[in-house]
Formats: structure tokens, C-alpha cells, sequence
């Protein structure tokens, strides 16, 4: 080996890229009341061409989803360019559904200009009030009367006047026509009797035998005229029931056609009306006795309203007061409240059901305009998507119950005309949800053609910051807050540059920015502020880390007390502070987590004791894969890596998931094969690849403040720091007490390329580079690891050769 300089360490971070303030000085403005409102699309130009282009378009299968991270705005954006086209385009129709006399099971569908649905319930509605009136006074008039008591008269005298002729007839035969209790019979007659009057049967059976035949020969003849006679009397009947409907018939219409002379006119225009109106006549006149009659027991009640409900019409959607297409958000997209739903009532321990209890759906309410449905709540209803599919497929709406449409159900029930379905679905979901529609349900690609993207982030340029404080003023007047001094937005455009995880983008996440300015208002009314401060937004945050400390001060008292076996001093080989974080109820926090390494002579495996116990997560597994394939890839490239290896998170008890501690890994395993002591007072974050390159983490604001409360808890001492990826340190948005640390001397950030710049911060000891001719500088990092795997090289072939191979292996050293 050739001996060489040391190397040059990579130099701590200054305390100016640990935080990237705000200028406040190119903000215009003093407080954010002076600010016009920002319409809310800020960094969403590419979500809202699509949006815009989705509405706009008019083909049926092309409606849209908005996919993107909860809290970014997209509810609130979508609706407000859903408003904006929506009041540009006209009404539609009233739905309404009326009785099909024809087809009672089939309502029809009548669809009326807006607001004329309402108008014509109302008038048949006081239609309905009148006919019971109107009813009883054309069939209780006295010249109605007076001729249903003459064709009753008349039918009556007819039917005498027929069997006072019959009853004539006979006595020239000597027989009277009696009418008893069973009908009429006829009898011998007794001779000389002023009146007909019947031979007794003692007197009867005294008459000669010839006497008796030839009166039995009559009343058979008679029997038969009379029955003759009698099977005429139903047509009689009929004729009379003919003209008693005729007159009840002419009676009524007058008083129909004044009632339906003003609804005609009314609704000249609307042929389906008229024809409707035609429909009501013709049942009213067709049921004047018995329709009557049945109508009035329908009325158990006795209210107006409810008589003759045939007549009435129903409203499925009213719009009487709408302006512009319409807009509707379905908070519960159930298969019910999406496709609409026939109700029913019990009569006589039996369910019914009429026209009058078919609801609405949101289908129907947002038809001619938009509909926004959220895709989680959709696809935890049952049948709901499949509802809506069809609907959108067919281009109608057709109301039936789940089970009727699956042709599950046997019940005789409704069936209403289908409504033409003319509109504009947006559905609303985080991105999986989107990407698992598209890849399993073919449909779905079919249907909802157009993607609207929300951005998590924006860049953070002086232009942007300023229009980020349009986007605040708009949130504190849409919440009733109040506004915000100059120094609260720059402290708000820094918070938005935490929550991004990146010192150079802003947050689009206005959920959260709204939460934290609500709670720095309630501060500052608390104050009697007039406008809320910078101190008023630190005081927010600091009451949100105290409410969600009671875990992470657990933590760290367990590593105070010694419960958690955590050095932040002293040296050790095969012993590194790799950094984790958690997030529990929407607030993430970081803290150190010791991680170890043994080696020994083996086949080159590298053991990962948390995946051997099933705590290792996917992502774990590969980082630990990745530094075995470094390893061997780097310093066994033409023999083999005869070393076994066992990593493991010291005192973890949970399941571990992610790459970002691969660095500490390495580090620890390189540490324990040099048996060169790694620095306790430093921690380390990062992932590695198979050259060795070490590649960005996330949460390394959180990590660097564990290591830090930890550090700070048992004293600075201008010793500790945190090693992080280079490509993080644009990430860096730490809080203003480490950021003072770092000023001061008290706390180091360390940013390393390579795991050889890592190693060498850790031990103090230069990696080293191999010259032209491959060698290493004696006595380095990369020196020491090399000639330790030549020794395990060559112990490995010597307990496989034998003890001549020993010999050579001493010799070697």
C-alpha cells in the first residue's frame, strides 16, 4: 500500500443554510387587509387547463377526476370554477312525474321549463280542492236530480208495466202471477173472485185430474214467457246505468271545462300538459259513480290535499329558484342518494307504493349541470359505482332498487320512465385511489377521461411569496380571520416551506395553513391583537408541539433515564445514532435510535435481523441489500466476501419501514470490521446506493431536532451534530433554537456525497483514494477495510485448505 495525505473533511454547514428566512422587504404591504384575494389556484395552472378543458368539453364520456393530496385546495378550487361556468349556462327543466292511467306500475315523465313544475302542482293542487265541489254540485243539482229520478221512474214503470201485462194475460187462463220472497210464481185462480186471488191447495187437489193437468200444462207455459220476460230486465238495468253515467257525464262536463278551462290556457305552450289535462277529464267523467266513491275512501284523512291523488303531480325536482346550470355535492354518494329511491307505505299490513313517493337523487338534481361525488365515500357504498356507471352509460337516469336491477327481486313494484341524464360528473380522490381505478376497472378509463393534477408545491421565488400572501388573505377572510402583519406571512411562507419538506418550494396545502392562522387568531383576539403577528403565529406552533409532546418527551426522558440505551458521547466500533420519525395524529417527530454491527468470518452474508424477526418492512430489506452489493461490489470485486455480518436497531420493538438508515448501516458495519470507533456525539441519516453515493431522506427537519432536544437535554457541549445527504440540504427548514445553535458554534450540521465522507466525519479518520496504480494510502478508512477482508480472505481458505494454508495466512501478516 502507498502512503498518502489525508484527505480534507467535509466542512459543518453555516448557520444561514440551515433556514432559509423570508425578506419580508419586497412585500408591498403592511398588513394583508390592503391585499385583493387570490382566487385560489395558486401553482395549479396545469390541474386547472385540464379541469377547464374536462367541463368544457362536450362529448358524454369525458368527465373528470381531481386527484391530489388531501388539504390541497382542490374541493374549494373545482367548485369555484364549477360556479363560474355553471352561471354562465342556463336551467334545465323541472322533473316531475305524473300518474300513467293507461299503466299505473309506469309514471310518466313530464319535464317543464324551470319553475312551471312548481306552478302546475299548484294548480292541480287547487284543481284537486275544487273537483269534490264541483263534483257534488253538478250531480247534486235539482235539474240533475230531477232527471235521474225520472229515468229511474221511467225504467221502473217499464218494468211494472211488463209484468202487470203478463199478470193480465194468464188469468184467461185462469192463473195469478203472485210475487213471494223467492220470486214470481204463478197459481190457479179462484172463479168468480173480483180480484186475482190464488186456490187454496186443499181446493186445488178436489179439482178432477184432467182439471189439474190442463192448469199445470198453463203454468208451464207461462213459466216460460215469464222467464222470457225477466232475462230482458239486465239489458233494461244496463240502458238505465248507460243513462244515468250519460247524465252524470252531462252534468259534469260543463263544470270540468271551467274548472281546466284556466290550466289549458295556462299551458297552451306544453302539449304533454294538455295532454295530461285531456287524461284527468276523461278519468273524472269515467269514474263519476264509482271512481267517486273510491276516491273519497282513499281520503281517510279528509285533508284537500290528498283526494284524488292520481291527479297530483309530482315534483322530482323543483328549480323555481335556481340561476345557472346547477352544482351539487353529494356528502353521501349511497346508491339511494345517487340514483334515486321509490318509498313505500304500509295498508293493511301490506307495503304500497304510488307515484307520489318517488324521490329525487343527486343524479337528478345535478342533471343539466355538475355533479361532485368524493371517490372514498363512493367506494364504500355498496352498489353505488356500479349505479353510476350505468347511469352514465345508458345517458339515463332509471330509478330502481339495487336488487331490481340485479334481478335479484320477484316484488311487483314501480317502474318510472327513465330521465334523460345530460351532465357533468367530477370526481374528487387522493392519487392511489385514481391509479387503482385506472389499472383495475376498464369502465373507469372509459368514463372519466380527464385527469386534474393538484400540486402539492410550488417554487419559492420572491414573486410567488407575494402571491402566497394573496393566497393567506383570501384564507383569513374566507374564515373570518384576522388579517395578518407583514413579519406573520413571511413566518407563514417559512412554515409553508417546512410543510413542504423543502427550503425552496411552498406548501399548497391550505388545510393546514388555515388551521395554524385560525389558531394564531384566536391568540391574538385573546391579546386584544387587531391584526395577527409573527408572535402570535410562533405561539400557535409552539401550543401545537406541546399538545402532541406527551409521545416524543417519552421517548426522549426514556433515553435521559437510561431505559433507552442512546450515547451521545464517547466513542465505539459497530455502534452509530441512526435517526427515525414517526408521525402520530398528523404531527411528525424525530428522534436517535442506536444501531449495531457485528462481523465474523462467513460466506459473505450480511444479516438483517429485523426482516430474520419480521420487523424489517420491504424498503428496509433493499436498503440492507443494496450496502451488501456495495460492500462486495467495492472491496471483493476478484475474491470472495468471506464475512458474515448482523445489523440490527438496538431496543426497537416496532416494525421498521424505509432506506433512510441505510448510511448508518453501512457506516456501523464498516465501523465493526475496521474496529474503527465511531463518534456517539454525532447521528446520521441517509440511504446509499451500490457505488457508495448517498441519496436524500425525507423528515430530516424532524430527524436533526430529535438528535438535537436529546443533545440539548444532557448539554451542548460544541460537539454534536447530525450527518445528512448532501442533496437534503435544500430541504432544510430548521427551528430557530437549533438554527441559533449552529450560530453559536453549539451544534453541527455535516452534509456528505459519499459514504467515505461519512465515514470520515464519524471517526475522524480519512477514507483515502486509490492512486493511479489501485492502491489505498496506508492506515485509512478504505486501507483498513480492505486489508480486513483480506484477512477473513484468506482465514476462510486456510479452514478450508488445511494448516499448510494457516501457515501461509501468518506468513501473509
Amino acid at each position: 500500500m502507498a502512503d498518502a495525505p489525508s484527505s480534507a473533511f467535509p466542512a459543518a454547514l453555516p448557520a444561514e443554510r440551515l433556514r432559509m428566512y423570508c425578506d419580508t422587504g419586497h412585500f408591498g404591504f403592511d398588513t394583508t387587509a390592503a391585499l385583493a384575494d387570490h382566487p385560489g389556484d395558486l401553482g395549479q395552472e396545469r390541474a386547472m387547463e385540464a379541469l377547464r378543458f374536462g367541463l368544457a368539453i362536450a362529448h358524454d364520456d369525458y368527465h373528470v377526476f381531481v386527484l391530489g393530496d388531501a388539504g390541497c385546495g382542490k374541493h374549494a378550487t373545482t367548485f369555484r370554477l364549477l360556479r363560474e361556468r355553471a352561471a354562465a349556462k342556463p336551467v334545465p327543466p323541472d322533473l316531475c312525474y305524473l300518474h300513467n292511467f293507461d299503466e299505473p306500475l309506469h309514471p310518466r315523465l313530464l319535464m317543464l321549463p324551470a319553475g312551471r313544475g312548481a306552478a302546475f302542482r299548484a294548480d292541480m293542487q287547487a284543481f284537486i280542492r275544487e273537483l269534490k265541489p264541483a263534483i257534488d254540485g253538478a250531480l247534486g243539482s235539482e235539474p240533475h236530480s230531477e232527471r235521474i229520478e225520472a229515468l229511474q221512474d221511467a225504467h221502473k214503470a217499464r218494468e211494472d208495466a211488463a209484468l202487470r201485462e203478463v199478470s193480465e194475460q194468464c188469468a184467461t187462463d185462469g192463473l195469478v202471477l203472485l210475487q213471494t220472497t223467492e220470486g214470481f210464481v204463478f197459481a190457479p185462480g179462484k172463479n168468480g173472485s173480483p180480484r186475482p186471488e190464488a186456490l187454496e191447495s186443499e181446493a186445488f187437489e178436489a179439482l178432477p185430474a184432467a182439471g189439474r193437468e190442463r192448469i199445470e200444462a198453463a203454468v208451464d207455459a207461462w213459466n216460460d214467457r215469464l222467464a222470457a220476460l225477466l232475462d230482458e230486465f239486465p239489458g233494461w238495468r244496463a240502458t238505465l246505468r248507460e243513462s244515468l253515467a250519460k247524465a252524470a257525464r252531462e252534468a259534469l262536463t260543463p263544470a270540468l271545462a271551467h274548472l281546466l278551462r284556466e290550466p289549458r290556457a295556462r299551458y297552451a305552450d306544453l302539449p304533454e300538459v294538455l295532454l295530461f289535462l285531456d287524461a284527468v277529464e276523461k278519468d273524472v267523467l269515467d269514474t263519476a259513480v264509482s271512481g267517486i266513491a273510491r276516491d273519497e275512501e282513499e281520503d281517510g284523512d279528509g285533508e284537500e290535499g290528498a283526494r284524488f291523488p292520481r291527479y297530483q303531480v309530482k315534483l322530482l325536482v323543483d328549480r323555481s329558484t335556481a340561476s345557472g346550470a346547477p352544482v351539487v355535492f353529494e356528502d353521501n354518494p349511497g346508491y339511494g342518494n345517487l340514483i334515486g329511491r321509490i318509498e313505500h307505505v304500509v295498508q293493511q299490513g301490506v307495503q304500497v307504493s304510488h307515484f307520489n313517493l318517488i324521490r329525487s337523487g343527486a343524479l337528478h338534481r345535478a342533471n343539466g349541470g355538475y355533479l361532485v361525488v368524493d371517490a372514498e365515500r363512493l367506494f364504500t357504498q355498496p352498489y353505488a359505482w356500479e349505479g353510476l356507471k350505468r347511469t352514465l352509460r345508458s345517458g339515463e337516469i332509471r330509478i330502481e332498487p339495487p336488487a331490481e336491477s340485479l334481478g335479484w327481486s320477484g316484488a311487483l313494484t314501480l317502474e318510472p320512465q327513465a330521465v334523460p341524464c345530460a351532465l357533468k360528473v367530477v370526481m374528487i380522490g387522493d392519487r392511489e385511489i385514481y391509479y387503482t381505478l385506472v389499472e383495475n376497472d376498464p369502465e373507469f378509463a372509459e368514463l372519466f377521461k380527464i385527469a386534474a393534477d393538484f400540486d402539492d408545491d410550488l417554487p419559492r421565488t420572491p414573486e410567488n411569496e407575494c402571491e402566497y400572501a394573496r393566497l393567506l388573505a383570501m384564507l383569513a377572510r374566507t374564515g373570518g380571520l384576522l388579517p395578518l402583519d407583514r413579519a406573520a406571512v413571511g413566518r407563514m411562507v417559512e412554515e409553508g416551506a417546512r410543510i413542504a419538506e423543502d427550503a425552496e418550494r411552498l406548501t399548497l396545502h391550505t388545510r393546514q395553513l388555515s388551521g395554524l392562522m385560525r389558531e394564531a387568531d384566536h391568540y391574538t383576539r385573546q391579546n386584544g391583537g387587531a391584526c395577527i403577528g409573527r408572535a402570535e403565529i410562533e405561539t400557535a406552533l409552539a401550543a401545537r408541539s406541546r399538545r402532541a409532546g406527551r409521545y416524543p418527551a417519552q421517548v426522549r426522558e426514556s433515553m435521559l433515564d437510561g431505559t433507552t440505551l442512546i450515547a451521545t458521547a464517547g466513542a465505539r466500533a459497530g455502534q452509530i445514532n441512526g435517526l427515525v420519525v414517526v408521525e402520530l395524529a398528523g404531527e411528525r417527530f424525530g428522534y436517535p435510535t442506536r444501531i449495531s454491527a457485528t462481523v465474523r468470518l462467513g460466506d459473505g452474508d450480511v444479516v438483517d435481523i429485523e426482516r430474520e424477526s419480521d420487523l424489517g418492512g420491504a424498503l428496509h430489506s433493499k436498503g440492507v441489500m443494496i450496502l451488501s452489493a456495495f460492500l462486495a461490489s467495492r472491496y471483493a470485486r476478484h475474491q470472495p466476501l468471506s464475512l458474515s455480518a448482523s445489523l440490527v436497531f438496538e431496543q426497537s420493538y416496532a416494525p421498521v419501514e424505509g432506506d433512510s438508515a441505510s448510511l448508518a448501516e453501512l457506516c456501523a458495519l464498516l465501523s465493526a470490521l475496521t474496529r474503527l470507533p465511531i463518534e456517539q456525539r454525532l447521528a446520521v441519516t441517509g440511504s446509499v446506493n451500490q457505488f457508495g453515493e448517498v441519496q436524500v431522506i425525507g423528515g430530516v427537519n424532524e430527524k436533526i431536532e430529535g438528535f438535537f432536544d436529546l443533545c440539548a437535554a444532557r448539554g451542548l457541549d460544541g460537539s454534536h451534530g447530525v450527518v445528512i445527504p448532501a442533496a437534503s440540504v435544500r430541504h432544510l427548514m430548521l427551528r430557530e433554537d437549533v438554527v441559533e445553535a449552529a450560530r453559536a458554534g453549539r451544534f453541527y450540521i455535516y452534509p456528505v456525497r459519499t459514504v467515505d465522507e461519512a465515514m470520515s466525519v464519524l471517526t475522524g479518520v480519512p477514507a483515502g483514494e486509490a492512486d493511479a496504480r489501485g492502491l489505498m494510502p496506508r492506515d485509512l478508512i478504505n486501507d483498513k477495510i480492505a486489508r480486513a477482508l483480506n484477512r477473513m480472505t484468506f482465514a476462510h481458505h486456510a479452514y478450508a485448505e488445511g494448516d499448510e494454508a494457516r501457515r501461509k495466512m501468518r506468513g501473509h501478516r
